[in-house]
């Protein structure tokens, strides 16, 4: 089977990937080959090697594509009917909404819970990888707005926190 990717297509395979968790992924052809590997939240390269690249194809230069993610101080996005006094702990990736570290095991935080900066307040799992989410402040959750298991989407309210 032979595959062609002319210049439009290889930009929206680009934007598509980088709309998405996907950490790895490579493609090859008869006369290309596209690798690309990233860590989500840090930055994403995408690298297309030129060196097979035949005269009726249109030689792409290798672009680099940062991937900007709020950082501790920029505060999260608010939603409306939020309460103004009150900060959100929200997902910094799409992914999987985990309370508790396993199954079997109690939840990093409930409702009424004193968290510390730096403390673990719940897990989030993207392409099978278990990332602990760390509170950015100090507090008391007194809310928590996603069940266990959901899937949630990039900048999601996950849970408010009363500051102290």
């Amino acid at each position: 089977m032979t595959m062609n990717l002319d210049h439009e297509e290889l930009h929206r395979l680009l934007a598509a990937l980088a709309e998405s968790d996907i950490q790895e992924f490579r493609l090859e052809g008869e006369d290309f080959s596209l690798e690309v590997k990233r860590n989500i939240g840090i930055s994403s390269d995408f690298v297309v090697p030129t060196e097979k690249i035949t005269s009726d194809q249109i030689p792409l230069p290798a672009p680099q594509v940062n991937v900007e993610t709020p950082g501790p101080s920029t505060p999260p996005p608010s939603v409306a009917g939020s309460r103004s006094d009150l900060l959100e702990v929200t997902a910094p990736m799409v992914g999987t909404f985990y309370r508790a570290p396993a199954p079997e095991e109690p939840p990093f935080v409930d409702i009424g819970t004193k968290i510390s900066a730096g403390q673990a307040v719940c897990i989030l799992e993207a392409m099978k990888l278990m990332n602990e989410l760390e509170s950015e402040f100090n507090g008391e959750v007194v809310e928590i707005l996603v069940e266990n298991g959901t899937p949630v989407e990039f900048g999601q309210v996950l849970m408010r926190v009363k500051p102290r």
